[in-house]
């Protein structure tokens, strides 16, 4: 079993419990009577358990303060209570508002997506460009081909000349 967080020292090591012995309630942590502790305690949580369920659903504007809450009474408009609503009252047909930030990213991909559609189109003036610049190189390379072309043709000729 490993010795834990420190070296061992001449005195003696650390001892760490088991699985097994925790389980047992034989470890150095965990007393032996420790069952009959926790036992007590269940029975004591589940009857505090049936008071409470009782106390919740007569009232539950009657809640623990802490601090110096209950001596002074304070209205904090920072202070966010957690409203609990249950599901028969919740209006699915009401929609939630976005964040600035949300709606500024969704306006940003729409923008995107719409610029991008004039792209496909060509509408765009960058759009216009590339396409001017593409006609332009396809026109310099069919010309080049037909120069090709000549050259090939002159030096099909020039063969056949030098064989007669």
């Amino acid at each position: 079993m490993g010795r834990g967080k420190f070296k061992g020292k001449p005195t003696g090591q650390r001892r760490f419990s088991s699985a097994a012995d925790i389980l047992a309630g034989t470890s150095a942590a965990r007393p032996k009577s420790f069952k009959q502790k926790e036992a007590e305690y269940e029975e004591d949580v589940e009857d505090e358990s049936e008071e409470e369920s009782e106390e919740e659903s007569e009232d539950d504007a009657d809640v623990k303060k802490k601090g110096t809450e209950s001596v002074i009474e304070v209205d904090n408009p920072n202070r966010v209570r957690q409203k609990t609503i249950k599901a028969r009252d919740l209006d699915v047909s009401k929609t939630t508002e976005l964040s600035r930030r949300e709606r500024e990213e969704l306006e940003k991909q729409r923008a995107h997506e719409r610029y991008m559609r004039l792209q496909e189109q060509g509408k765009t003036e960058q759009a216009r460009k590339d396409l001017d610049r593409l006609a332009l190189i396809r026109q310099q390379r069919e010309e080049a081909a037909k120069k090709r072309e000549e050259e090939k043709a002159a030096r099909d000729a020039k063969k056949v000349e030098g064989r007669k």
